[in-house]
């Protein structure tokens, strides 16, 4: 079915361990520990893979036994930009990863009735625009959310803007990159579709409420 995105735009992750842990946090009798612990896991997988291109430059290391040429990232910048309040469930996943990025929010809600989505708070590092955003969020139904975020960061002048997601519906994932010619979407999962509520099928339930033992 991710045949019928550009893959240059658009990845899933299909390795064995994203494949298994995904079941298990897509099985309704996963508590929260484990649910967000695998949360954390699956974030951390989704960055190794969306920050794959980043350059690199030589630089000379002293070993214990001699001097040797190694890499290192060449200068680039990161901010992990979550939207609340599922979002954060992936922060510290990235975080492993690149323990000097810096982190922005973006707070949206749902509308149950129309399923758009409405902000409520919205906060970047000051050098945004210099830095390779990375908007996480568990779960891209029809794709209000994440296009909101790609908006506010567009807005303030960030050039590189990739979205990492666990769970993403068809319909939001089209609405995305229609809507952004140079974002990067990448997903552990491409789901069927969305029901009548904008809920993905088959899904995970609420990622937020699964995170966070709420109902």
């Amino acid at each position: 079915m991710e045949n019928q995105f550009d893959p240059s735009r658009f990845v899933v992750i299909d390795h064995p361990l994203v494949q298994h842990k995904l079941h298990i946090l897509r099985d309704k009798a996963t508590g929260t520990k484990q649910f967000r612990e695998l949360v954390t896991e699956l974030a951390i997988f989704e960055g190794y893979e969306a920050m794959r291109d980043f350059p690199l430059e030589d630089v000379e290391v002293e070993t214990p036994l001699e001097t040797t040429t190694c890499k290192r990232l060449a200068g680039k910048k990161v901010a992990i930009i979550p939207i609340l309040r599922a979002g954060l469930g992936m922060v510290d996943g990235i975080l492993q990863l690149v323990p000097s990025a810096r982190v922005g929010h973006v707070g949206m809600y749902r509308d149950p009735v129309t399923h758009e989505p409405h902000q409520y708070y919205c906060k970047f590092p000051d050098d945004i625009e210099n830095r390779t955003c990375l908007i996480v969020d568990p779960m891209l139904a029809t794709g209000g959310s994440l296009t909101a975020a790609i908006q506010f960061l567009r807005e303030v002048g960030v050039r590189d803007i990739r979205a990492l997601t666990l769970v993403s519906a068809p319909e939001g994932v089209r609405t995305v990159l229609d809507f952004d010619a140079d974002v990067r979407l990448y997903t552990c999962a491409l789901d069927r579709q969305l029901n009548d509520h904008a809920y993905i099928l088959p899904g995970l339930g609420d990622a937020g409420d699964r995170i966070y033992g709420t109902k």
